[in-house]
C-alpha cells in the first residue's frame, strides 16, 4: 500500500520531476494519474473525476508528511499523519468482498471511494513511521528533482525517485570527474 501511496503522490501533486517542473494534472489526466497509481482490479470502473480531485486533495496531505519525515522532523509529521488518519477514519476492520478471503482493510465498510484508499495509504505510511525504517522514506535527491520514494531494497541505500534520477546524478558526477581530471 506505500508503493501505491508513493506513486500517487507522484502522479498528481506538483513539484519537480526528473529535472523538469512537474504540473498537478487536472480533469482527465487528473484521473488517468489516479487511475495509474492504483492496482487496476480494485478500480475497474473508477475513479470519477471527483473521486480522482478528493484522492488527489488527499495526496497532498500526505505528500506534506514526507516533505516533513525527509526534513526529519518526525514528531511534525506523525502529528500530520495522525490527523490525516482521523479524517478518514481509518479503523481496521476485516472484509470479505469480491470472491476474496478475509483481509485487512484500514476504513470503514461505508467509506467513500477516496476516503477508503486515503485510510488505507495514510496508515501504511503510518506503519512506516511507526518503526526503523522511516529512514526509507523521503524526498528525491536528485537535482531539480522532488517526487517521492519509499526504498523497499534489501540493503535500504536507494535516494532517488527512479533510475532515470540516479542515472542524471551519477552521470553528473562522471562528468565534472572527468573535467577535473582534464
Amino acid at each position: 500500500m506505500v508503493e501505491y501511496a508513493v506513486t500517487l503522490i507522484n502522479n498528481v501533486t506538483p513539484g519537480e520531476r526528473h529535472g523538469r517542473p512537474f504540473h498537478a494534472p487536472e480533469g482527465t489526466a487528473l484521473t488517468a494519474g489516479v487511475r495509474d497509481a492504483l492496482p487496476p482490479a480494485r478500480t475497474p470502473d473508477l475513479p470519477t473525476p471527483s473521486d480522482a480531485a478528493e484522492l488527489a486533495a488527499w495526496a497532498d496531505r500526505l505528500r506534506h508528511v514526507v516533505e516533513l519525515v525527509d526534513r526529519g522532523d518526525i514528531d511534525a509529521a506523525c502529528t500530520e499523519l495522525n490527523a490525516i488518519m482521523r479524517a478518514a477514519n481509518a479503523v481496521p476492520t476485516l472484509a470479505r468482498h469480491d470472491g476474496e478471503p478475509w483481509h485487512l482493510h484500514f476504513h470503514s465498510v461505508a467509506a467513500a471511494w477516496a476516503v477508503s484508499w486515503a485510510a488505507s495509504m495514510a496508515t501504511a505510511l503510518a506503519i512506516v513511521l511507526g518503526n526503523a525504517a522511516v529512514d526509507r522514506l523521503g524526498l528525491c535527491n536528485a537535482p531539480a528533482c522532488d517526487r517521492v520514494y519509499v526504498d523497499v531494497s534489501r540493503n535500504g541505500t536507494r535516494r532517488f525517485c527512479s533510475t532515470a534520477c540516479q542515472n542524471r546524478v551519477k552521470a553528473a558526477a562522471f562528468r565534472a570527474r572527468k573535467a577535473a581530471t582534464t
